[in-house]
């Protein structure tokens, strides 16, 4: 079992996770983290790190984020430092359905 970063990371990406990772395995877009699947040593250090409890273990009803993470993982560059969190990081922690309107805004970009 991995770890998956989920939808709450969205417009949010906090990054106190990534300065407690032992494997170095988070990879960062504009607007969230992700993890590669394959680096994460299920360790478990990240999640309880997430001020968005963004991360989760891999599970049946995760499978999408661990499609999701992986793939990102491998266009994105890794983060392996500590960085502020989005400007409006606090007001969108909690907001539904972020994920959806995150890949509609990349859609638009290209």
């Amino acid at each position: 079992m991995t770890y998956v970063v989920t939808d709450n990371c969205v417009k949010c990406k906090y990054t106190d996770c990534v300065e407690v990772c032992p494997v170095d395995c988070f990879y960062e877009g504009d607007n969230m983290l992700v993890i590669n699947p394959d680096e994460c040593i299920d360790c478990g250090v990240c999640e309880p790190e997430c001020p968005a409890d963004a991360i989760k273990p891999d599970a049946k009803d995760r499978l999408k984020w661990l499609q999701i993470n992986r793939e990102f993982a491998f266009t994105w560059p890794k983060i392996t430092k500590r960085k502020a969190p989005l400007e409006d990081a606090d007001k969108m922690n909690g907001v539904p359905n972020k994920f959806e309107q995150f890949m509609l805004e990349d859609k638009k970009d290209k």
